[in-house]
């Protein structure tokens, strides 16, 4: 803990993801809407800006909901979604992004969301279901701290570097590690609310953003829990797989995300001083659990598999359970070991049935909320 992990923690940064900044020195949140009869009555919501950096920099426009009927604070799951706050919910006062959004998204014109994407996403995130089991659900959408292309010069980017350059250097932090930094600003808050368990923080995301939820977890031990869900290349995949989507791949398609030093080991991988289990490893001894599905081979769900095997003996050493089996288990069967393991029939996707098994696991390690 006082060395090594120091020491994967900057190799991960100096070669892969980029360099976090610190937090900035001050933070602001402002209530923007609050609805204490949510869901029909079953949550409030509650919708808040988070400001940091200069006044022109980027805002993270957050969507909380918590459960009404709990006996005490509520454990809460932190993360980013794709397309915006609006598509998650069917509420005509659910601000819209201001910032960049993909053309892929429901409803964009011109890669601006409009009315047209409301409600659009409500299976993606489940927000109904984790209300009923007693968990709050803080969300935003990523493009508030930095938008998925290749472009330094908007996000946060330009507000953090030391001399202000929009254009990246070897170590520059990537857009995966600006969307983690941001996640650490939502919980800067979520800490704070009352409302909520501090000690009960479980993040989730899926694809790109599941990499990211695992390295916001990685560098922030206030977060308890992580479910990197399909994660893939660059995140739950080891990036010496011969499986699915490859270093140089991934680096050749969205170069905005790591580091440049990354493109440096794409012909030479086994030259990576470090393999994705360290980065499991970074959040032992809390719970990880990597959830995959059967079509989505791109994300090599068996080099998943064997990630978190290979991160079983720091879990060890620190007294935690590892992973329960030997062997990928059958689609459907949930592993809720420490390090958990998940595999289901289907596609590249976040579901509603995925969002069960998401509150089983943490069910299981941070505790049935009261109440629900």
């Amino acid at each position: 803990m006082s060395q090594r992990r120091p020491e994967l923690k900057a190799l991960f940064q100096h070669y892969m993801y980029g360099y976090l900044p610190a937090p900035p020195k001050e933070i602001t949140t402002r209530v923007e809407r609050v609805d204490a009869n949510y869901f029909g009555g079953k949550a409030t919501k509650k919708e808040l800006t988070i400001a940091f950096g200069p006044p022109q920099a980027p805002t993270i426009g957050l969507l909380l909901v918590v459960p009404n009927r709990r006996k005490g604070p509520a454990p809460v799951f932190v993360g980013e979604n794709f397309c915006g706050n609006h598509a998650l919910v069917d509420d005509p006062k659910v601000a819209l992004p201001r910032a960049w959004v993909p053309s892929h998204c429901p409803g964009c014109e011109d890669h601006r969301a409009t009315n047209a994407g409301r409600g659009t996403q409500i299976d993606v995130w489940n927000l109904d279901a984790s209300i009923d089991r007693g968990y709050a659900v803080a969300t935003f959408y990523c493009g508030d701290v930095d938008p998925d292309r290749p472009d330094f010069s908007d996000g946060v980017h330009p507000f953090f570097e030391s001399d202000g350059t929009k254009e990246p250097g070897p170590h520059t932090w990537g857009t995966i590690a600006a969307w983690a930094w941001g996640i650490h600003r939502a919980v800067d808050y979520l800490v704070t609310d009352t409302d909520l368990d501090a000690r009960r923080i479980a993040v989730v995301g899926h694809s790109r953003l599941g990499k990211t939820a695992l390295v916001a977890a990685a560098m922030d031990e206030r977060i308890a829990l992580a479910i990197p869900h399909q994660a893939g290349c660059g995140g739950t995949a080891p990036s010496r797989g011969k499986v699915g989507e490859s270093v140089e791949r991934i680096n050749a398609a969205f170069p905005h995300w790591f580091a440049e030093e990354f493109t440096r080991f794409n012909e030479q991988v086994d030259k990576l001083p470090f393999d994705q289990h360290s980065l499991v490893a970074l959040v032992a001894p809390r719970p990880v659990l990597f959830s995959n599905a059967v079509d989505d081979q791109w994300a090599n769900p068996d080099g998943q598999f064997e990630v978190l095997k290979a991160a079983e003996g720091v879990y060890r050493l620190l007294g935690a359970e590892g992973l329960a089996v030997d062997k990928p288990p059958e689609p459907g069967r949930l592993i809720d070991s420490t390090l958990g393991y998940y595999i289901r029939p289907g596609k590249h996707s976040m579901t509603q049935g995925d969002w069960q098994v998401f509150l089983d696991f943490a069910d299981k390690h941070l505790g049935r909320p009261g109440g629900a």
